[in-house]
């Protein structure tokens, strides 16, 4: 590590822990109840927020670590959550149950699939603007969502749906805390922690997790090895559009219905998923934990209620958004691969 790099994680390591010091003065003085609102149930609810943001947080790092920054993740989970709803519906005759959600999951898969290879040729063959082409593959799925909820069930919200079951380990359950927390929880939620460790060591262990960093910070390099550098590009960004609609998937099926109306149930989610990886400094276990730092701030909106402290609605939801400034602001040396938003092409 460089004495810069090292310079910048000491100084990233300093705020965290001022900001965590200011967060529990500002608790202690205003006499809030730690006890009763970090809770079980609060933990449980908090990871389930944070997994649609991990996977997608998850997917976007790795094109960005290719050299291609997709910002259509937020589109993506559109994606994902419409077609996650729709299919569940209608392949249920209306009546949906578990193994209907895990179609839905797969038919999402497949139709984000299909979305990010289309996407993917648009930026890597034909070297559409990266923003623009994902700033326009959002816009199509805030017409996307609602349209299908429309056409489905004639209004932009579904009727209640079915949400995915708890996967409750025995004996590991039964463990004071831990258990209802990590063994009595959703499989996703479990699927997502897995996923988050198999990815970090995908990225900086394998050949081919090499490859995706070559091919955002010398690609040149990466192609006089003999690398094909559009595959490997190619390969990060259907990668990243698959992960980001499970996430609007998993977000539908921890939720239970889709709204279509507004900015549709993924309301900022995707745009949160850049940050998290952003916070977590291109490292999917980094990433992960600052999307349970976003479900959490998620999730502080009704545990307040619980608690019966009284703070306006509005004022609460903007609390992940506060966290999102504050992460840019203390986080915004991060460095990003040097060929992000380049296009390449071989000189062969």
């Amino acid at each position: 590590m460089s004495d810069d790099a090292a310079g910048d994680n000491r100084v990233r390591n300093a705020a965290l822990v001022g900001i965590l010091v200011v967060a529990v003065l500002a608790a202690t003085a205003l006499d809030l109840p730690i006890v009763d609102i970090v809770t079980i149930g609060f933990v449980e609810r908090s990871l389930q927020a944070a997994t649609p943001i991990a996977l997608t947080a998850i997917g976007g790092l790795y094109a960005e670590k290719s050299g291609v920054f997709n910002i259509g993740v937020e589109g993506f989970m559109i994606f994902g959550a419409a077609t996650a709803a729709t299919t569940m519906w209608i392949i249920s005759g209306g009546s949906p149950g578990q193994g209907d959600v895990w179609l839905a999951i797969l038919a999402s898969v497949l139709v984000s699939l299909a979305f990010a290879v289309v996407f993917a040729v648009l930026l890597i063959r034909y070297e559409a603007d990266q923003i623009v082409a994902g700033l326009a593959l959002w816009f199509i799925g805030l017409g996307f969502g609602p349209f299908m909820a429309v056409l489905v069930w004639d209004s932009r919200n579904s009727p209640s749906l079915e949400g995915i079951n708890d996967l409750t380990v025995p004996v590991l359950a039964d463990v004071p805390v831990l258990g209802p927390i990590f063994f009595d929880t959703s499989p996703l939620v479990l699927f997502t922690a897995v996923l988050a460790v198999v990815a970090w060591k995908f990225l900086n262990d394998t050949r081919y997790g090499y490859w995706i960093q070559a091919a955002g910070e010398n690609p040149e390099a990466l192609d006089t090895a003999g690398i094909d550098v559009t595959r490997v590009r190619y390969a990060a960004v259907i990668f990243s559009g698959v992960m980001a609609g499970l996430g609007g998937a998993v977000l539908l099926a921890h939720a239970g219905s889709f709204t279509g109306t507004g900015e549709t149930m993924v309301s900022g989610r995707g745009w949160i998923g850049i940050v998290a990886y952003l916070f977590g400094n291109y490292n999917p276990i980094g990433a992960a934990v600052a999307a349970l730092v976003f479900g959490g701030l998620d999730m502080l909106q009704i545990q307040l209620q619980t608690v019966g402290i009284e703070v306006p609605n509005r004022l609460v939801n903007l609390f992940p958004y506060a966290g999102v400034i504050l992460v840019l602001t203390v986080w915004g040396s991060t460095r990003t691969p040097s060929a992000v938003g380049e296009t390449y092409e071989s000189e062969e």
